[in-house]
């Protein structure tokens, strides 16, 4: 068995490869590429490939424009963080994904779940992937940034996420603060506003989940932690906890 990954954190794609041959010693990774520019080369040539494992949102792109300009149709297993709504499809034709981050079991379930559909796989139509790329990269386009109810009065008012520089909990309730330093509360909570935003906001800790256009820069911080410094006011300083500081700057860095 023949996989390549797709992935640019280096570190998320090594631990991915040794799971994989941890749980399948017998399979061979036989490439981990980086980018939407490297992939389109790699698999616009070889195609003996098994099983692709790949993440979403690279460097330069989606992964989506891999497979539509590679006229894919090798499995692809991917490995994101998106909102589970919109992967349902993923079942429906019999592409597997998992959220990151994974773990020896979700590799092990992604892999069971590849066997028991291989067959069923290997028959869909090209029609039906393509398809499905098409409706999964307009539903997870991060450039796309939905809408977010929030309450002025008796007045239920849209407002467009870009134009929010952070979302915050005090006293149990979720906020939203604007980019003008307006403070609004808003009816979702902090784990569906993590999961529905996408890659361009980032849950700095438990209270705090930051729009990447409101952060100037980080400060090192006791402990191993960070400071994060933002370019609206802010009641409080926004410390990144020393577990998650690989991940925010990896964020800092790609967004």
């Amino acid at each position: 068995m023949k996989i390549v990954l797709i992935e640019d954190e280096h570190l998320t794609a090594k631990d991915l490869a040794m799971t994989i041959k941890e749980i399948e010693p017998d399979f061979e990774i036989v490439e981990i590429l980086t980018s939407v520019e490297e992939a389109i080369a790699y698999l616009s040539v070889n195609n003996t490939i098994d099983l692709i494992f790949s993440d979403i949102q690279l460097g330069d792109g989606l992964s989506f424009e891999i497979f539509e300009k590679t006229n894919n149709k090798i499995p692809v297993i991917f490995c994101t963080a998106y909102d589970e709504y919109a992967l349902k499809a993923f079942n429906t034709f019999g592409i597997y994904y998992f959220l990151k981050p994974f773990t020896k079991e979700t590799v092990t379930i992604a892999l069971s779940k590849y066997h028991d559909l291989k067959e069923k796989l290997q028959l869909a139509e090209e029609n039906n992937f393509t398809e499905i790329i098409k409706q999964l990269k307009t539903n997870l386009n991060p450039n796309i940034s939905p809408s977010i109810i929030i309450y002025e009065g008796d007045k239920i008012i849209p407002i467009n996420s870009s134009n929010i520089a952070f979302f915050y909990i005090d006293h149990k309730s979720t906020y939203a603060q604007t980019f003008d330093n307006k403070r609004h509360l808003i009816s979702q909570n902090m784990e569906y506003l993590e999961r529905s935003l996408g890659p361009l906001f980032f849950r700095a800790n438990r209270q705090y989940l930051l729009n990447r256009k409101a952060v100037i820069d980080a400060s090192q911080f006791f402990n191993r932690k960070i400071v994060v410094n933002l370019n609206v006011i802010c009641d409080e300083k926004v410390i990144v906890g020393k577990l998650k500081v690989s991940s925010f700057l990896e964020w800092l860095t790609n967004f």
